[in-house]
């Protein structure tokens, strides 16, 4: 079973910048395609950003495209979410999950989650 360890939140101003990272156990890593999702108070859990296994292929939800970057290294089983000009409407716990698949609409393929990281933007 993987286990996911989501980190990198905080608070930040309007325009700011975070780094997350999703730690992943397991050998199985490389194989999986992996996604960030968030969700906001009182909101769904929206998928952010997914990468496929070998970070060719990406999907990014429109309202993040040109801010955020997802990436991943293999090596240290590991996920990153680059977050650039960070607005208020990015709030949000931010957590990591393996997805089928980049295309489409990407969907969590594990039935657990992680805790999550809290990110919190200023205005």
């Amino acid at each position: 079973q993987v286990q996911l360890v989501e980190s990198g939140g905080g608070l930040v101003q309007a325009g700011g910048s975070l780094r997350l990272s999703c730690a992943a156990s397991g050998r199985t890593f490389s194989s999986y395609a992996m996604g960030w999702f968030r969700q906001a108070p009182g909101k769904e859990r929206d998928i952010v950003a997914a990468i496929n296994w070998s970070g060719v292929s990406t999907y990014y939800a429109d309202s993040v495209k040109g801010r955020f970057t997802i990436s991943r290294d293999n090596a240290k089983n590991t996920v990153y979410l680059q977050m650039n000009n960070l607005k208020p409407e990015d709030t949000a716990i931010y957590y990591c999950n393996a997805v089928m698949s980049v295309a489409g609409m990407p969907r969590p393929s594990l039935d657990y989650w992680g805790k999550g990281t809290l990110v919190t933007v200023s205005s």
